[in-house]
């Protein structure tokens, strides 16, 4: 995948020290139905197996970086947009990812509409805002599978991303919220 304008491809080193070095907020926009990521294939495959949620060293990692974060101060905030009827790897990572994050403090919200249908004013998009001036644009590929980051420094596409994130923000409802419509597999009640 070629760069966009005003925009490098970001390794693994940088990644983690744009995690390491913000210093207020962190925001990610979700747009997509299902990620392709290594470390959630077994567990995919054991919910929709009707199996139980096991102990992962990710997610754990994860909670604790965002309980330290949230101890100096940070905030961390997340909008997932939702197709409905849900896809199974949303219910997957509704039921067994977000409750976690969200009990480690990070706040996530959700934005549903109907299949179909996508919220005016909000791309097909998924990025990290940190700071709202460091914006890192998460390409995809048709499955799922990340392609490369990319470290956005035009001023027009970092200021068009904290538009997004606000009317994202106004939208959405709390992911408690959203979860008390559905049973503990994310199917409706």
């Amino acid at each position: 995948m070629t760069p966009q304008r005003g925009s490098h491809p970001v390794d693994e080193e940088e990644f983690e020290q744009l995690f390491a070095r913000f210093r207020y907020t962190a925001f990610r926009l979700e747009t997509l139905q299902h990620y392709s990521v290594d470390y959630e294939d077994a567990p995919f495959r054991r919910f929709l197996a009707g199996g139980q949620p096991e102990h992962s060293a990710v997610l754990s990692d994860w909670g604790e970086e965002i309980r330290a974060g949230i101890g100096e101060g940070r905030t961390y905030r997340r909008v997932h947009v939702v197709t409905e009827p849900l896809s199974d790897y949303v219910r997957f990572e509704c039921s067994w990812g977000y409750p976690r994050n969200v009990a480690a403090g990070e706040d996530i919200r959700i934005l549903a509409v109907p299949e179909g249908e996508w919220p005016e004013g909000i791309p097909r998009l998924d990025y990290w805002l940190f700071d709202s001036h460091r914006l890192l644009r998460m390409n995809y590929g048709p499955d799922g599978s990340m392609l490369t980051p990319e470290l956005v420094e035009d001023p027009e596409q970092v200021v068009a991303a904290n538009l997004w994130r606000d009317r994202a923000l106004h939208l959405s409802v709390p992911f408690t919220e959203y979860q008390a419509r559905f049973d503990a597999a994310m199917r409706p009640r």
